[in-house]
C-alpha cells in the first residue's frame, strides 16, 4: 500500500475560463485522500487530439469531454476506453450520438412525464446522393397537411430540429402562414411541432452534474450574457420534483452532466428540452452561477476518480419502465424513478465522500474566486468573444457577478452538494 495517481482528463474543444479554473482550484485544493489503504493523489492533464492504438492503453481514470458530441476521432477514442480500459467518462459516448431529442421526447413520454404535444414531419429537401432516394420517396411518401397539424397542435407552437441545441433552428409559430413559411426555410433538416406552453409562468434550466443539480431561472429573450438570472423563484417542493426530473432523465441516458429546461403553467413543470449532454458551462452566460459549476466539477470528477467508480456500459431502461407501469400521481412516478437514479449514481456514498474528503472545497473556492488568477480566465473568455473595446466592460460585468456570489455564499449561503 502506497501513494496512487489518479488521472483525469480534460476532452476540450473551444472552452477557455471553465478549465483554467477547475485546475487552479484543484491545485490549491492540495488533495491527498486515503483510500483502501492507499493515499490518492490526482493529476489534470488537457487530452491531446493525436493517432492512437486501439490496443495501447488510454492512462486516464476519469474523461470530463466536451468534445465527442462533434469531434468523431474523440468519441471513438473514448469509446475504446470505456470498453478496454475501464474510463470512466461525462457522458456515456454511445447515447451523446444517438440519443437526440427526439429519442429523449419519446422516453419520457412513455414514463408519463408532461411533454408538450409534439409532431416530427420530413424534411422540406433532401440530400439526393443516395441512388434510392428517389424511388423510395416516389413510392411511400405521402403528402401531408401542414396547416391541418398545426391546427391540431394549436398556435402559438415552435418549430425546431429534432436533434438541435443552442436554440439554432428554433422558431415561435403564431399563425399558419407562419408555419409554411418556416417549413419552407428549414432545408434538410428534421424538424418537430411542438405545442407551446403558454402562457407560463416560471422559465427554470436544471443543470445536474452527477447527483448534483442547480436550478436556474431562465429568460430566452434577454441577451446571451442575461439568461441566467441571478436569483431563482422556485419553491423546496418545485425543487424536489425537479430535481427527480432531471436525475431521471440523466441516469436514463446516462449522462453525467446534462441540462433541463422546464416551463411552469398552472401547477405542473412541462419539461421541454432536456437532450444537452453538453451544457454551457462558460463564465460569459452562467456568471453568477460559474463558480457552482467548476466546484460541482469537481467533487464529481475526483469522487468517480478516487473511488474507481464504474462505468455503467449498458444502459438497463427495464426498472424504469417497469416503475411506470404503476398507476399513480406524478410526483409519487418521479420520486420511484429518481430512487433508481440515485441507487446508479451512488448519491449517498457521493454524499459521503464530500463530507469527508472535500469538505475545504467551498474554503478554498470562495478565496480562488476572489484571486487574479480566477479573474484572467474570465478575461480569456471575453476576449475571445467580445470585440476589443468592449473586454474591460464585461470582464468586469461577469467579475462582480462572481463577487456577488462570493458575497453570498461568504454570508452562509453554502450551496447543495446533493439532490434529495
Amino acid at each position: 500500500m502506497g501513494v496512487v495517481t489518479r488521472r483525469i482528463g480534460l476532452s476540450l474543444g473551444a472552452d477557455l475560463c471553465w478549465p483554467l479554473c477547475y485546475e487552479g482550484l484543484l491545485k490549491r485544493l492540495k488533495l491527498a485522500i486515503p483510500h483502501q489503504g492507499d493515499t490518492v493523489q490526482l493529476e489534470v492533464e488537457r487530452v491531446p487530439i493525436e493517432p492512437f492504438d486501439l490496443s495501447a492503453p488510454l492512462g486516464y481514470d476519469v474523461v470530463i469531454d466536451r468534445l465527442t458530441h462533434w469531434y468523431h476521432t474523440r468519441r471513438e477514442w473514448i469509446k475504446k476506453g470505456v470498453l478496454m480500459d475501464d474510463l470512466y467518462v461525462f457522458n456515456n459516448p454511445w447515447t451523446v450520438q444517438s440519443m437526440e431529442k427526439q429519442t429523449s421526447y419519446c422516453a419520457m413520454m412513455e414514463l408519463g412525464l408532461p411533454v408538450p404535444k409534439t409532431w416530427m414531419v420530413p424534411p422540406r429537401e433532401y440530400d439526393d446522393s443516395s441512388p434510392d432516394l428517389q424511388p423510395t420517396l416516389d413510392a411511400y411518401a405521402r403528402l401531408f397537411d401542414l396547416n391541418k397539424i398545426g391546427e391540431e397542435l394549436g398556435y402559438p407552437l415552435f418549430i425546431k430540429p429534432y436533434d438541435g441545441g443552442g436554440w439554432v433552428g428554433v422558431t415561435r409559430i403564431e399563425s399558419a402562414e407562419a408555419l409554411a413559411a418556416a417549413y419552407e426555410q428549414s432545408g434538410k433538416r428534421v424538424m418537430h411541432l411542438q405545442q407551446a406552453v403558454d402562457p407560463h409562468e416560471k422559465f427554470v434550466r436544471c443543470v445536474g452534474l452527477g447527483p448534483q443539480i442547480r436550478f436556474v431561472s431562465y429568460d430566452p429573450s434577454a441577451p446571451l450574457h442575461q439568461r441566467y438570472l441571478v436569483e431563482t423563484d422556485v419553491t423546496e417542493e418545485d425543487k424536489q420534483l425537479l430535481s427527480d426530473t432531471t436525475m431521471t432523465i440523466n441516469s436514463f441516458f446516462g449522462w453525467d452532466f446534462n441540462s433541463c429546461e422546464a416551463l411552469l403553467k398552472e401547477g405542473v413543470w412541462h419539461p421541454i428540452d432536456f437532450a444537452n449532454p453538453c451544457p454551457d458551462s462558460q463564465v460569459t452566460s452562467l456568471h453568477y452561477h460559474f463558480p457552482w459549476l467548476i466546484k460541482a466539477n469537481i467533487r464529481w470528477s475526483v469522487f468517480c476518480a478516487v473511488t474507481n467508480k464504474a462505468f455503467r456500459r449498458n444502459l438497463d431502461w427495464a426498472p424504469y419502465y417497469e416503475a411506470a407501469k404503476v398507476e399513480r400521481p406524478l410526483k409519487e412516478r418521479l420520486r420511484a424513478y429518481a430512487k433508481i437514479a440515485h441507487e446508479r449514481m451512488e448519491t449517498d456514498r457521493f454524499h459521503e465522500f464530500c463530507d469527508k474528503h472535500l469538505a475545504h472545497l467551498d474554503e478554498v473556492a470562495l478565496e480562488f474566486f476572489g484571486t487574479e488568477e480566477a479573474k484572467a480566465a474570465v478575461r480569456k473568455k471575453v476576449q475571445a468573444l467580445f470585440p476589443a473595446h468592449e473586454h474591460d466592460e464585461f470582464t468586469d460585468y461577469f467579475w462582480d457577478k462572481i463577487q456577488q456570489w462570493r458575497k453570498d455564499a461568504g454570508g452562509g449561503a453554502k450551496e447543495k452538494v446533493q439532490a434529495s
